[in-house]
């Protein structure tokens, strides 16, 4: 792709270091990067040789504002997101925000005028929109492919240690509430998926809190059932404890039920008239435990440079993401 503006990448943490190589794999961009790691071994860049030059080290915000860059990723912990947003909203600059958006609705409205008095795209992080099996149950769900539907489950159960195992989890920003982590929030995935797919939520309940003997100041598990606007009940686990890495999907409709699941990645259709399974064909389908997975980080790169490039409001934008974190925020409360 030929963008060219120069981008900003605030925290070069494992989401912070996979962006910064898509933008260089994806674009002809220079890239700022704001961490407060010295010495960022060269070997955790794409073609660091070839693209050396187009690559600077900063310790400090102002010093970045100064080289004028027109977007920003903001992929620190989360709960800086919004008071960096802010700072970068107020110098016009257009920003991709991981998620969560925020661990709290505390100046999001302040954000939301910037953004708008300043015609800025703001885009938080859904890579899950754009994996192939749930693109694919979401084309069948807007066909009433299983006509009324009635139920949900999801699962995703994964083990914390095994995120970055090099790293000392217990002091990962995931590991602690007071960083916005904990499972509801770090893994507001299922909600944003979920709601893309099935509609927003009108009522809700959980049980969560710290179960496992994981050493985090967090919770580690959250148990929702959830009313969606459209009827739907929705089954809801979420865990930090789990091996091996598990994601599930049932969506129950009268026609029959839809069933995927990460450990054979396969979309299922049961027929109720029928009364049999058949397989439906996943375009460009991969597993999201190999290194394809990356595709979907850049599928959401490109999307998100595109909007940039035709002025166009993303999916997901700070209105979107905002009900969505208070549905994480009201299953916490």
């Amino acid at each position: 792709m030929m963008f060219q503006k120069t981008i900003l990448i605030v925290g070069f943490g494992s989401i912070g270091k996979r962006h910064t190589n898509n933008i260089l794999k994806q674009t002809n961009s220079n890239i700022l990067i704001l961490s407060k790691r010295k010495n960022i071994p060269t070997q955790e860049f794409y073609n660091y040789n070839i693209n050396k030059s187009r690559i600077k080290f900063f310790s400090n915000l102002n010093d970045c504002l100064n080289e004028i860059p027109e977007v920003a990723f903001i992929t620190n912990e989360t709960s800086f997101h919004v008071n960096i947003a802010i700072k970068l909203a107020k110098q016009k600059i257009h920003l991709f925000i991981e998620k969560p958006l925020s661990n709290s609705i505390n100046n999001i409205d302040k954000l939301k005028k910037l953004v708008k008095k300043n015609n800025l795209i703001v885009m938080v992080a859904c890579n899950f929109r754009f994996f192939p099996p749930f693109k694919k149950i979401k084309e069948l769900i807007d066909a009433d492919f299983l006509e009324n539907i009635i139920s949900v489950q999801s699962e995703n159960g994964t083990y914390l240690p095994d995120w970055h195992p090099k790293e000392n989890y217990s002091n990962g920003y995931a590991a602690q509430n007071s960083k916005g982590g904990g499972v509801t929030l770090t893994q507001i995935h299922e909600l944003d998926y979920l709601t893309w797919i099935f509609g927003s939520i009108k009522n809700s309940y959980s049980i969560l809190g710290k179960f496992s003997t994981l050493k985090i100041k967090a919770d580690d598990i959250c148990i929702s059932i959830l009313q969606l606007q459209n009827n739907i009940l929705l089954e809801l686990h979420l865990d930090y404890f789990s091996r091996p890495y598990y994601k599930r999907l049932k969506i129950r409709g009268t026609r029959g039920i839809l069933y995927w699941n990460s450990s054979k990645n396969q979309l299922k259709f049961f027929d109720n008239l029928k009364e049999t399974w058949k397989i439906i064909s996943i375009k460009n389908n991969y597993s999201l435990t190999g290194k394809k997975v990356n595709l979907m980080y850049e599928d959401e790169l490109s999307y998100f440079l595109t909007c940039i490039i035709s002025k166009k409001q993303p999916m997901n934008n700070l209105s979107e993401s905002s009900k969505i974190l208070q549905c994480a925020l009201d299953l916490k409360s």
